[in-house]
Parts: C-alpha cells; structure tokens; sequence
C-alpha cells in the first residue's frame, strides 16, 4: 500500500466511525501531500526526519507515511479496520438487495466529501446510483442550496454522469418542510429533480396537531417522494426528543398518496423508532433505506437500517431503493 492511499482509507474510516471532522480532514490533507511529493523526496524526507516539516503532515500522519513505507501497511490502519466494521445482522440479504441509496449530502452543503468522491465511494460499494440531495435554502446553518446554486449543481451532475456512466448520480434534494407544509424550493425547480425527501429541521416541538398538519400536508405534495427522518430524533450524546405528532395519521397519508417512509441509517438517528417503523408496515407505507451520509465512509451504513427493517418486518418488495434506477424514476415521476 502506499502512504497516501493509507492516509485516505484511514481518514474513510474515521468517518465511519463519526469521528470529528478536523481530525478526517487532517489525513485528507496528509494525503494530499503525500501524492504531490515526488517518490524521492518522500523517501529523503522519511530517511533524514523531515516530514513534519511539510505543511499538512504532523507527527501523527508522519509516522504513519514512514510506517508504511517501511512494511507496506500500518498497525493503525489495521485496528481501524476491525473498530469501525460495520457489523450487519438478519438485514444482510436486504442489504445486497440494495442498488442504491436516497439521501446523501456533499460539500455544496453541509457535506464533509465533493460531489465526485461521494459518487465514486457509493460505486466502489457495489451501487448502482447514488441520490444527491443536498439541503435547501432555509438550512443557513447547512448552506442551503439557493434556486441558481442548484441549477448549477444540476450542471456538475450531467457532466459526472458522463464520466461515471454505466453508473448513475440521480439528481434530488432534502428539501425543508416549512411551518404550513410548504416545501422550500420552487415548485419548477422540484418537477426537475429525479428524487425529493422532504424533512423537518425546524421548530421540532411543535404542538402534536400542529406538527401532523404540517407533515401530512408536505407527504401530499405531489413533488415529495419520500419522507425523511420523520420523528428527527437523537439517539447519543445529549440526544434530542422525538417530535410529537399522530403517526398514524401521517403513515396513512404516506401510503395514501406513495410516500415512501425513509429508514435513515445514521447511528445517531435511527429514525423512525421501532415502534413506529412497525406501525408503517402495518399502515402498508413503502420505505427507503437511507444513509443520510454526509462523507464517504458513511455510506456503509445501510446495514444499521436494513437490520432494523428486518426486525420490525419490512419486507425487500416495499423498498424503493431495491429497485433499479429506471424503476425509481418511473416511480418518483409518476
């Protein structure tokens, strides 16, 4: 292996593991480095003890370039590997079942991974498509994508497409359900767009009545495919209530009007509950297993979801995602 290609992998699996940005970042950078050094300055480097002297490359990523360089491999790497597998229980046929994966961010918001990157990783695990579905513009604190940056973004993704293909990014976004319902982006702008999840980011306590209004109204929208995280829960660290709404009422309009209710995979959400996730089986709701991702090494996580999906009886026929991109898109365009 080579050091830079170590530094990479090692930075993926930090991301994994939901590891903090800066320190994924910092090997990312090592990595860059590294790839720019010709074969021998890295080699004099390492021999008279200069690494660190290079902007991008501390102690920590030093050692690991000379480790490498010296036994092709790393004792970090490798313990890395077997902390942040992902483990997959009784979901693992509805896993390879999978051919895609719904919803997922990039740096035009609050990614942590280029367009590309993002879109190369999902290939390498066996994907047939990626969804792109950056945050719409109420989402300041994710940088929102605006109508004109979107356009833009609609732009980059024809023109990966060619270089990708036969693989497939699918346009979309993660578009805010606002107070009334209303979706935060222009009614033109959604017909556009191969795949839209509607999500709740704001006012999460809203009153019970209020909040089932709002999120009933937004699953009726014809432009919505699927709805996202729905209760917005947080499961770690100081965690975050789930918001209160009847859930039944909004199963039903899912099923009423073929939204698909999303299993987001992301450790920290886990949405919907179990007990919610099984009343939408019973409710007859269509689903999409999703990441959620917001950097390449994220994008195994699917396993978390189709291991609840599987214990809560959501069979491979009602989710979306195990369909090809041809049967998505008649689908979302229906």
């Amino acid at each position: 292996m080579e050091p830079a290609a170590a530094l990479e992998r090692i930075g993926y699996l930090l991301d994994r593991a939901r590891e903090k940005s800066y320190r994924v970042r910092a090997y990312q950078r090592a990595a860059e480095v590294v790839r720019g050094l010709p074969a021998d300055e890295l080699a004099t480097r390492v021999a008279n003890g200069t690494l660190t002297d290079l902007d991008g490359l501390g102690p920590k990523t030093a050692s690991i370039v000379e480790e490498v360089l010296t036994t092709g491999t790393t004792a970090y790497l490798t313990k890395l590997e077997e902390e942040t597998a992902v483990r997959i229980g009784g979901g693992d046929e509805l896993r390879a079942a999978l051919k895609g994966d719904c919803h997922v961010h990039s740096t035009w918001s609050d990614g942590g991974a280029e367009i590309d990157v993002m879109a190369r990783a999902a290939r390498d695990l066996g994907h047939e498509y990626l969804v792109l579905t950056d945050h719409s513009p109420r989402l300041t604190i994710a940088n929102g994508l605006d109508r004109d940056r979107l356009l833009q973004q609609l732009d980059v993704v024809a023109a990966l497409n060619q270089e990708l293909a036969p693989f497939r990014l699918l346009t979309g976004i993660e578009v805010d359900i606002l107070d009334d319902g209303s979706l935060d982006q222009d009614d033109d702008i959604l017909e556009r767009l191969d795949v839209v999840v509607a999500s709740v980011h704001s006012k999460l306590r809203m009153d019970a009545k209020d909040m089932t209004r709002r999120m009933a109204t937004a699953v009726a929208n014809p432009h919505v495919d699927i709805l996202g995280h729905c209760t917005g829960r947080i499961v770690v660290g100081r965690g975050r209530p789930e918001s209160q709404f009847d859930a039944e009422l909004v199963f039903h309009a899912c099923e009423r009007f073929d939204t698909a209710v999303e299993i987001n995979s992301r450790p920290e959400r886990l949405d919907p509950p179990r007990r919610l996730l099984s009343l939408a089986v019973e409710m007859g709701c269509r689903f999409s297993i999703d990441t959620d991702a917001h950097a390449p090494g994220q994008l195994e996580w699917q396993a978390y979801g189709c291991d609840r999906a599987v214990e809560c009886g959501v069979t491979a026929e009602r989710v979306v995602n195990t369909w090809g991109a041809d049967e998505l898109l008649a689908w979302t365009s229906r």
